[in-house]
């Protein structure tokens, strides 16, 4: 990341896109403080005035580099409320939550994954507000939002809305064309069927001289995390797993195939630059990374393949959104921010530049990647042809955990060989027996984060 930042603007960009969606709690970079935006004080988070607005970023490695927050983020902040004092802390310059609590300093707005952290991190600080009545006060219209990230937001607000959604990752099916070509096989396309995928899979998948071709790769877990046909994990009325249903085992049975093929054992999909695989499902921001990284890397995109019953749905959203913490004195300006940063000017602007956006804006998307010469000529439209699946919604007040559905096939089927409708009851027992010490923790007067 750091080499490539010292070339064009456009490559710094396009190096602050990626790797945006990664956890970044693990990170304990040195340092106390990040830098400030034009105009601000020290970003220790001490408070300087009625006018100071405090942004905390706590998703999105992007932000982390303070003349790319102030590129995709405060330049807009700044062009429009040109009064204010912006002050913008990142989570990896060694400022987490605790230090803030302890400081006294909460921050106005929070950037943060919306469904699994605003259980593991906005609600477990107290930070957590409704920013309804603020949406009816200043006529924000959240029709314009991607339904699945709104809906997917909702539910982890326990029926509220604590954030909007800001920015999203998505997955998209990329291909080798040499290797295409190479075969006399047609390219896949917007829209094929996980059938269609399968053929072209056993087509692609074959030994030639010392190499073996892998046909088709891709994550399972992101594939049942996200899944295209709204399956919940945890049951939506009771504190349950709810992956012991015909549906969870069409779903399971439905990618196995894939890895049965011959040849075509599962690895990684970070392989797909060596130019041995001929296609993977991924998320867009390695694709974006694989464009600068393997400038003679000759593929291109298509959408993820669809389920017949589901043929306009791709993956569940994956959002990091905005909040509004209870705390902040300036909850009015706060919202009035995150309105302009969510107009269609912004995320034009944001779009070109590779970020995809929540709004529901032909414009915007096909804005996307234009400030990025390597996916110039790339079918970005393949990231779009789709809609969002929703969620599953469920009843608030439910305990939440982090379920382990990635452990469907690692170990239980890639390790231990179990038939998918064991492995399925292997994980939901393991699902029960969390949600119900999460929720004795929570009784006990416990965070209830053990498995969140």
């Amino acid at each position: 990341m750091k080499k490539i930042m010292l070339l064009l603007a456009s490559l710094i960009v396009l190096v602050g896109a990626a790797g945006c969606f990664n956890n970044t709690e693990s990170a304990d970079t040195a340092g106390q403080t990040s830098g400030t935006a034009e105009g601000s004080n020290a970003s220790d988070g001490t408070d300087s005035g009625d006018n100071e607005l405090f942004f905390y970023t706590a998703q999105n490695k992007t932000y982390e580099d303070e003349a790319s927050f102030d590129r995709l983020i405060g330049q807009y902040i700044r062009k429009k409320f040109p009064d204010i004092t912006l002050k913008h802390v990142h989570w990896n310059d060694g400022t987490r939550y605790e230090d803030l609590i302890a400081k006294g300093t909460i921050p106005d707005i929070v950037l943060e994954e919306t469904y699994r952290n605003t259980h593991r991190m906005i609600e477990k600080f107290g930070l957590e507000y409704d920013m309804s009545d603020m949406v009816k006060k200043y006529n924000f219209d959240i029709k314009q939002l991607d339904p699945g990230s709104m809906e997917k937001t909702k539910t982890a607000s326990d029926g509220k809305l604590y954030a909007l959604p800001f920015e999203l990752n998505d997955y998209v099916l990329v291909y080798n064309k040499d290797l295409f070509d190479k075969y006399g096989v047609d390219y896949p396309k917007d829209g094929m069927t996980y059938d269609e995928i399968y053929a072209l899979a056993q087509k692609m998948t074959r030994q030639d001289g010392d190499i073996t071709y892998k046909g088709y790769q891709q994550h399972p877990s992101h594939y049942m995390y996200y899944n295209q046909l709204s399956e919940p994990v945890l049951d939506p009325n009771e504190d349950k797993g709810d992956l012991d249903s015909p549906e969870w085992l069409k779903i399971v049975n439905n990618i196995r195939r894939f890895y049965e093929i011959p040849g075509n054992q599962f690895t990684t999909t970070t392989d797909f630059p060596k130019g041995q695989m001929a296609m993977s499902v991924d998320v867009i921001e390695n694709v974006l990374n694989w464009s600068v990284d393997y400038p003679d890397l000759n593929f291109d995109i298509a959408s993820v393949p669809v389920f017949p019953e589901a043929p306009a749905y791709k993956y569940q959203p994956n959002a990091n959104g905005l909040f509004i913490t209870k705390e902040s004195k300036h909850k009015d300006l706060a919202f009035q921010v995150i309105q302009y940063l969510l107009s269609d000017e912004v995320q034009e602007a944001r779009s070109r530049d590779a970020l995809i956006s929540p709004l529901n804006s032909e414009a915007v998307q096909q804005a996307f990647a234009q400030n990025i010469p390597q996916m110039k000529d790339k079918h970005t439209a393949g990231i779009f042809a789709l809609k969002s699946a929703m969620p599953a919604s469920r009843k608030p007040g439910l305990t939440f955990i982090n379920p382990p559905v990635q452990q469907v096939f690692q170990p239980n089927i890639f390790d231990q060989s179990k038939d998918s409708s064991t492995a399925l009851r292997v994980v939901n027992e393991m699902i029960d027996k969390q949600l119900a010490e999460t929720k004795a923790a929570v009784e006990a007067g416990g965070d209830g984060t053990q498995y969140q």
